[in-house]
Order: structure tokens, then C-alpha cells, then sequence
């Protein structure tokens, strides 16, 4: 592949000086098929899956230089006059920008509808850079100085990209999108260097001449840099600090609507309508975005608000979780005058159930104890809590003794009645629970009430598992002689 694009510019060279006659048609084909290249290339390493969407956009923008070359093409070998579609090609050119735009102004890691309107903002962008080239020079009268604003038209907006490449590239942690940034930046480059030499030095120069292998430098080596296997050097360079990323990150999107704001102010003598067209859609368009932008961080953070308290292999409330919960049901409790009850629910044998038939199967009977539990406790205060490891909690709020003992029986009855397989004594699954029911005074602590429960959970272990046992004190809270067993087989 190396060797053809390195012939590419010889073969051109060639073409023009062997064949004077039919130069300039051979030099429409390769500088047609100089950018299709390209395209190709960039569309091959988008089937990579990695920034896919980045490598389409030079694609595209490759395919649109192609298309305003291919109408250069037929009104000049096809046309008599050239003047009605010459704009045409020009739009084309400007078009060519607009995903180059993007690419540098759209961060990939936002949500795509904030991606779809730096699209319509970096359309609106190269719809009104096209209407503002017009406002120097016209294709049929042109003054020596709108043709010079024209060029410079165009060696801004080429710096521009290369700019923002150079930046987006700096600013890239990730390996495979520096890759990216640092290939835009060395075509931007080279395109910015081509296109100045031609525009402000050989202008005047029909095409079929031998400043044309020039124009088609910077797609042969946009081709390359797409295929080849090695990172370049420019690939290789370490990023910079997550700081710098991160701001780079924060600001990019301000370029499209900072620019157009900038394209749209020289027209407002001009265009008036247009200007302030252009006005708008630079701040209902950022101000859309950020709306966007932050509907999809406050999800985000919901989301892992949601997983700080969540237990991944049970979807209960994880430990975290359970100890807010009672902090503010006790101190609810507390004000109120109210009973709070408390559950420690431990499976038996589960050591035992793992070595017999292994983590999975393990995990799958935790899962399953953890649905029972949540189908037994479903008032709308009751929290069901993995406590840790093989051990659950049920905190059962507003709520006696004996109606939390009717509660916790259900639950040992319920999670026995699944007939779950188990290697353990009665060859099924069952759990222990450990009971504990007060109304809270002024001096006492949650950890008071977690202990009677734990002590409780091993009382019903002791008895021979399979059971509930309750410690039961009535306010102001009094210990009592030690648990007290209520049902349950052994």
C-alpha cells in the first residue's frame, strides 16, 4: 500500500508531462481519486469499531472535497460557461469543513442528542462560512481584494482544524483517539500548507498543470496514515495531565457556537437576517446542549448514587445502605415513641453449600433467599439488606414484637418452603434468624439493637438452625436474660 501511494504522485507527474494533450482531464481523475482514496481508507479503519465515528467523519469530508472537485470538473471540460455552477463547487469545498468541525468541536463521551446538535450548529456553521465567502467576491466579478478575503476565508478555516486536532490530540487519553486526533493534525497540516501555496501563489494556474500533484499530497497521505499498522510518533506522545483533558473536554463544545457567532457578525450589514439567524442558533444551540449535557449527568449520577447502595449480586440494599436506614429509622423511632424491629437472617450451612456445589451455584441460592426476603417484607418502610456475605438484614419499622416474629417465621417458612437444593443437613436450604424489637429511648444506639440481634442469630444457630429466635425489651430498654426461642424445626 505504501509503495502505491508513494507512485501516486510520480504516475500524476507523469500523466501531465507525457500527455500534454489530455493533461488536464487526467488531472481531474487524480485529484478525484486522490480524496476517494482517502475516503476509503478512513471508512477501512472505521470497521475497526474504534472511533468508528470519528474515521467516518473524515470519510465523509473526504467525499465532499471529491464531489467539489468533480464539479470543477465538468464546468470546466463540459461547460461553455462555468459561472452558474462554480458556487456549487465552492459549497462543496466549504461542506468539506463541516464533519471536520465537528469531529474537533464534538466530544464523543457525550450523549448523542447533544452530539446531533453540534451537528446542526457545525452545518449552520459551513452553510453561513459559504453565504459569508459571497459577501467578499462573486464568481463572475471579483475585486482583487474580495479574492484575497476568499483565500483567507479558507486559510482560516483550515487552520482552524488544524488547531483543534492539535489540541483534541493533546488533550486524548485514550491511545486509540490520540490515533485519530494526531492523523487529522499531520493531514490538516499538510492540506493547510497545500491549499495556502496554491490559493495565495498559483490561483491564476489552470488545472492540467504541474502544481496539481501537489493538491493531491495531503489525501495520499491522510490513505496512509489510516492504514498503516504503527502508530506514528505523533500517536506515541504521552498525553497530558486529566486536568488539561478534562477542560479541553469542557470547552470543545464552545467552539462551534463561539465561531459561529464569530462568521455571523461580519454579515450583519450585509445579511442582517442572516447574522442574527446565525446569532440565534449559536445560543439556542449551546444553551440545547448543556440542557442535554446535564439531563444525561444528573442520570448518571442517579444511576451511581443507585449502584453505591445497591448490592451488584442481589440487587438489595448493599451494607452502606442498610446502616443510613437505621440510623434514620431509629431516630424516627426515637421522636416518635414508636417500636423499630430488627432481623439478622443467616443462612445455614453455606460454607458447606459452596464446597458441595460451587460459587455459582452459591451465588444462585443467595439470589434466591434474597427474593424470598424482599417478597415477605414489603411494607413501604421494610428495607431487606444484604449484611454481608451468606447474612441478610430486614429493618422493620412502626412495628411489635410479636407482629416482626410473625414476619420473620414467614420468611424462614418461606425460604424453606423453595426447596432449594443444598449438600447441608435436610438437603435443602434454610436460614436462622435472629430477632430484636424496642422503642428507642433518648440515651440509647442503634448498635444496641443490632446486638440483641446478632445475639439472637446465634441463639437460633445454637438450637440447631432452622429457626427464629427473639430478644425482645420493652422501652427504656432493658436487657433482658439472654434470646428467647419462638418456632422452627431443627
Amino acid at each position: 500500500m505504501a509503495a502505491i501511494l508513494l507512485a501516486w504522485p510520480l504516475v500524476h507527474l507523469a500523466a501531465l508531462l507525457l500527455v500534454p494533450a489530455q493533461a488536464k482531464p487526467l488531472s481531474f481523475a487524480f485529484l478525484i481519486l486522490a480524496p476517494l482514496a482517502a475516503a476509503l481508507a478512513c471508512g477501512l479503519r472505521a470497521r475497526r469499531r474504534r472511533n468508528a465515528d470519528g474515521w467516518i467523519a473524515l470519510a465523509l469530508a473526504m467525499l465532499l472535497w471529491a464531489s467539489g472537485m468533480t464539479v470543477n470538473m465538468c464546468a470546466d471540460l463540459l461547460l461553455a460557461d462555468a459561472g452558474p455552477i462554480t458556487g456549487l463547487s465552492i459549497l462543496f469545498y466549504v461542506l468539506y469543513g463541516v464533519p471536520l468541525t465537528f469531529l474537533v468541536a464534538s466530544p464523543a463521551r457525550d450523549p448523542w442528542p447533544a452530539r446531533l446538535v453540534d451537528g446542526l450548529l457545525a452545518a449552520a456553521l459551513g452553510w453561513i462560512f459559504w453565504v459569508h465567502t459571497f459577501t467578499f467576491a462573486t464568481i463572475t466579478d471579483a475585486s482583487a481584494e474580495g479574492v484575497l478575503n476568499l483565500r483567507l476565508m479558507f486559510d482560516i478555516q483550515n487552520l482552524f482544524v488544524l488547531l483543534f486536532a492539535l489540541v483534541r490530540h493533546r488533550a486524548s487519553t485514550d491511545p486509540q483517539r490520540r490515533a485519530l486526533f494526531g492523523t487529522l493534525a499531520l493531514f490538516a497540516g499538510a492540506y493547510l500548507l497545500v491549499a495556502g501555496y496554491i490559493n495565495h501563489f498559483q490561483m491564476e494556474a489552470d488545472f492540467g498543470q504541474l502544481p496539481d500533484v501537489l493538491i493531491g499530497l495531503p489525501f495520499l497521505l491522510l490513505a496512509w496514515l489510516a492504514l498503516r499498522p504503527a502508530p506514528s510518533s505523533l500517536e506515541r506522545r504521552r498525553a497530558s495531565s486529566p486536568r488539561f483533558s478534562l477542560l479541553v473536554h469542557a470547552g470543545s463544545p464552545l467552539m462551534l457556537p463561539l465561531t459561529l457567532l464569530a462568521v455571523s457578525g461580519p454579515l450583519i450589514s450585509r445579511a442582517p437576517g442572516l447574522a442574527v439567524g446565525g446569532f440565534i442558533a449559536a445560543l439556542l444551540g449551546y444553551g440545547l446542549r448543556n440542557i442535554l449535557v446535564q439531563m444525561r449527568s444528573f442520570d448518571e449520577r442517579d444511576r451511581l448514587t443507585r449502584l453505591s447502595r445497591i448490592d451488584a449480586l442481589t440487587g438489595l440494599a448493599n451494607r452502606r445502605q442498610f446502616d443510613e436506614t437505621l440510623l434514620a429509622e431509629w431516630n424516627r423511632a426515637r421522636r416518635s415513641g414508636t417500636p423499630i424491629a430488627l432481623a439478622l437472617i443467616d443462612i445455614d450451612h453455606f460454607k458447606q453449600l459452596n464446597d458441595g456445589l460451587g460459587h455459582p451455584v452459591g451465588d444462585a441460592r443467595l439470589r434466591s433467599v434474597a427474593e424470598a426476603l424482599a417478597a415477605t417484607a414489603t411494607r413501604g418502610g421494610d428495607l431487606v439488606a444484604r449484611y454481608g456475605g451468606e447474612e441478610f438484614a430486614a429493618i422493620l419499622p412502626g412495628i411489635d414484637a410479636n407482629i416482626a416474629a410473625d414476619l420473620a417465621e414467614r420468611m424462614r417458612r418461606d425460604i424453606a418452603g423453595l426447596g432449594l437444593a443444598s449438600p447441608a443437613p435436610g438437603g435443602i436450604v434454610t436460614v436462622s434468624i435472629g430477632l430484636a424489637a424496642l422503642v428507642p429511648d433518648a440515651a440509647s444506639e442503634p448498635a444496641e439493637l443490632l446486638a440483641m440481634a446478632d445475639s439472637a442469630l446465634y441463639g437460633a444457630k445454637r438450637s440447631g438452625r432452622n429457626a427464629v429466635m427473639q430478644w425482645q425489651v420493652e422501652a427504656p430498654a432493658i436487657p433482658a436474660p439472654g434470646p428467647r426461642p419462638l418456632r422452627g424445626a431443627a
